[in-house]
C-alpha cells in the first residue's frame, strides 16, 4: 500500500471518530439548526466526491470511492432535510 492511501485512510478514520464523538455531545434542542448546517456541508461533500471520482491519480479506486462518497453523501442530504421538514412540521400551528 502506497503512503498517501494510508495517511488518506488515517485522515478518515480521524474524522469519523471525531464526527461520532461531537453529533453525541448536541443537546436535542439543537438538532434541527445543526440539521440545516450539516446539510449544507453535506452538498459540499456530494462535489468534492464528484472530482474524487473524476480523478486521475488511480482511476478503479477514484471511482469506486468517489461512487461510495456520492451514495453517503446524497443519502446525508435527503435524509437530513426531511428530518428537518418532519421537525418544523411540529411546531407548526396546526389548522382547525
Amino acid at each position: 500500500m502506497n503512503e498517501s492511501l494510508i495517511s488518506a485512510l488515517f485522515v478518515f478514520v480521524l474524522a469519523s471518530f471525531a464526527g461520532f464523538e461531537v453529533i453525541n455531545k448536541v443537546p436535542p434542542t439543537l438538532h434541527t439548526p445543526l440539521m440545516s448546517g450539516s446539510n449544507a456541508i453535506s452538498g459540499i461533500s456530494v462535489i468534492g466526491a464528484l472530482i474524487v471520482a473524476g480523478s486521475d491519480v488511480n482511476p478503479n479506486i477514484s471511482v469506486i470511492l468517489g461512487l461510495i462518497s456520492v451514495v453517503c453523501a446524497t443519502i446525508n442530504v435527503v435524509g437530513g432535510f426531511l428530518v428537518t421538514d418532519r421537525m418544523l412540521q411540529m411546531f407548526k400551528k396546526k389548522e382547525a
